[in-house]
């Protein structure tokens, strides 16, 4: 049984469609990334599956169940992006709040509060909090109870470097714990290396989804290889800019082509039989030159504010 079944919804507002056939689904401890431009339809998604909207077509099912239902909402965390709390209620007192709301264990408040790294500020009012402190007290308060499925919109909002990375780690282990994640975030290289799949919605429909191997074969777009220490570099420029591929030197004995699929493995050959090359290195196309070629084909263009 998957965690989440989207299937063939449609979802409207007065006469404005803002999803579109949507089929989605998710499985046991997998995160899958959410990705669309602002008003691409995620929130909404997120919304359905809350069990806070309710689809004008088609069917929604979490835990195998209505996501209306008491018991499944008891199942379920969520992060909101812009999360707000009592200010003058501490930490500790805001988790004890939302305890009694979960029917979740007291025990786990102190335990969270040393998880999200607010152990010493626990006694502290929320109305002394930083951006950041707020955002993992938000975090906490989405991790009571052990859900089963966390809904995260934005989660990096406000935190600096070091407590995003320990926000990841804490990710990782989750999903290795069999929790299920849906995350939406405009931060693309930092959450790259820690979803299983990626979703990419524009204009309410579903463009993408996969692995980012699968999305990576699925749009063809090329990888980037760059070696060092040839001792054939002339012959190589010669030979791959008459045949049509884009290259260039790089350094004193170094070449960077680009490679389409098919010829990828052909190039590789040549620069480590023909070039004799020292040190090779191939850069894949990224989480964000995915996204970015998923919305120019779905005809959007992005602006510095449209990105994820």
């Amino acid at each position: 049984m998957n965690v989440v079944e989207i299937r063939d919804v449609n979802q409207r507002y007065g006469n404005m469609t803002v999803l579109h056939g949507l089929d989605l689904s998710l499985s046991e401890g997998e995160v899958l990334g959410l990705f669309g431009h602002n008003g691409a339809g995620k929130t909404t998604c997120m919304k359905l599956i809350l069990g806070l909207l309710q689809p004008s077509e088609g069917q929604v099912r979490v835990l195998g169940h209505s996501p209306g239902e008491a018991d499944v909402r008891r199942q379920l965390g969520y992060l909101p992006e812009n999360v707000t709390f009592y200010p003058q209620l501490t930490g500790r007192e805001t988790l004890r709040h939302f305890v009694r709301l979960k029917s979740a264990p007291l025990r786990q408040i102190d335990e969270l509060l040393d998880q999200v790294g607010l152990a010493n500020a626990a006694g502290r009012r929320v109305k002394t909090y930083s951006k950041g402190m707020r955002q993992r007290l938000g975090l906490a308060q989405a991790l009571l109870g052990e859900p089963r499925l966390l809904l995260l919109d934005e989660p990096t909002v406000g935190l600096d470097p070091i407590a995003t990375q320990d926000l990841y780690q804490l990710l990782d282990r989750l999903r290795l714990q069999g929790t299920s994640i849906i995350l939406c975030s405009h931060v693309l290289p930092g959450v790259e290396a820690h979803i299983n799949r990626a979703a990419i919605l524009a204009n309410g429909r579903l463009q993408a989804v996969g692995s980012l191997a699968n999305l990576r074969q699925e749009s063809g777009l090329p990888a980037l290889i760059r070696a060092s220490g040839l001792k054939h570099r002339e012959q190589l420029l010669q030979g791959w800019s008459a045949a049509g591929h884009q290259v260039r030197s790089i350094n004193e004995a170094g070449i960077e082509v680009v490679a389409i699929n098919e010829h990828k493995l052909g190039l590789l050959r040549q620069l480590l039989d023909e070039g004799e090359a020292q040190d090779v290195d191939i850069h894949q196309p990224s989480l964000e030159d995915l996204y970015r070629y998923y919305m120019q084909k779905a005809g959007n263009g992005l602006s510095a504010g449209d990105r994820t």
